[in-house]
């Protein structure tokens, strides 16, 4: 049997008694006129020079209307992973699909991805950890819920930010420094700002999806609505979620090389809406400066974006439930490279998984 036959609830595990939405997964009122981390990672990251400086002059204008999440909140220190390798940082970027047709429920995340940015800020390593992967989840911090193993996504829904950020790092053991939101229901106004992506299908596949559009195998161009439902699919091939983290995967390389080559910088008006069309799908946590994020991170393009999958040992059973089982001995080996910032390991590590 495979795995999507098997596995009818995919998002989340059976909960424990309904709990109330957590303080780490509530968020503020968005404000009309913040400007947010995901246009630093793929506009501002482009801007150098003297177009740097005046960049960096408009975003600390905003910088106090950027919404925040309290992603720290409650995560006792003396339980957290120490600090090894100082000049690296760990960004831990949370994504929902919010208006996903198979959404069943709001707090959930369904992509989770680890990513290293190593000193120097050359490259980036962008760690994805499948959402059904079976951990242990600390207990929330209420009481009420957690203190057992379950799939890894059950914490935001247990424990919102906070408790997802606790279970990520005691899987990992890498202490993660900043936390990011991301709406990728989102990405189709980005798409289409950016007048489209080209990505590469691996085989000819058609949408489960209203309408129904079919993919051809190989290279093709797509517009918001597209791109959005290739980075959903995933019950039309046998490894079905891991072939949903490629696509996305795949998504998040195309827009970064499209704002990178395709003259958005050039265009104040499609500029203007890139940037527009950013604004309500991503949050930060309450340290993170976007200023100094981005200067990090300009030097980035699709070419040196590592994109790879945490160990597993494929799927299997826990009770009744399908997950995906990690392979402890190489998630210890993975994961202490990325905690010794030592990125020829990481690449190594990921080919080989």
């Amino acid at each position: 049997m495979s795995y999507l036959q098997q596995n009818t609830d995919p998002r989340l595990p059976p909960l424990d008694p309904p709990v109330e939405p957590a303080p780490g997964g509530t968020k503020r009122p968005r404000r009309r006129g913040r400007r947010i981390l995901l246009v630093c990672l793929l506009v501002f990251s482009l801007i150098g020079g003297g177009g740097l400086l005046a960049a960096g002059l408009y975003y600390r204008s905003v910088e106090s209307d950027i919404e925040r999440v309290d992603a720290f909140d409650g995560v006792p220190e003396a339980g957290r992973p120490q600090v090894v390798a100082t000049d690296a940082m760990n960004l831990l970027i949370l994504g929902s699909d919010s208006r996903d047709p198979e959404g069943t429920s709001g707090s959930r995340t369904d992509t989770i991805i680890l990513a290293h940015l190593p000193k120097g800020r050359s490259s980036a390593q962008l760690i994805s950890i499948p959402r059904d992967t079976w951990v242990a989840v600390p207990r929330s911090a209420d009481g009420r819920n957690g203190g057992r193993d379950a799939k890894i996504n059950a914490a935001y829904a247990w424990g919102g930010v906070p408790l997802m950020v606790q279970t990520v790092e005691k899987f990992t053991d890498v202490r993660v420094d900043h936390v990011m939101m991301i709406d990728f229901a989102g990405f189709k106004d980005i798409v289409d700002a950016l007048g489209g992506i080209e990505v590469t299908a691996e085989k000819t596949f058609t949408s489960i999806h209203p309408p129904f559009r079919t993919f051809q195998k190989g290279k093709q161009q797509l517009d918001g609505e597209a791109a959005l439902d290739y980075a959903r699919q995933r019950k039309q091939f046998a490894d079905g979620d891991f072939a949903r983290i490629r696509h996305q995967q795949q998504v998040i390389k195309a827009i970064l090389d499209k704002a990178a080559s395709g003259g958005i910088l050039s265009s104040p008006t499609r500029l203007n809406s890139f940037v527009k069309a950013t604004s309500n799908s991503v949050s930060v946590d309450e340290g993170m400066s976007l200023l100094g994020m981005a200067s990090d991170l300009r030097g980035l393009r699709g070419s040196n974006l590592n994109f790879m999958t945490s160990p597993t040992k494929g799927t299997g059973r826990k009770g009744s439930e399908s997950v995906v089982l990690a392979d402890q001995e190489k998630v210890a080996t993975f994961y202490d490279a990325v905690r010794r910032d030592s990125v020829d390991e990481i690449l190594a590590a990921g080919k080989k998984d």
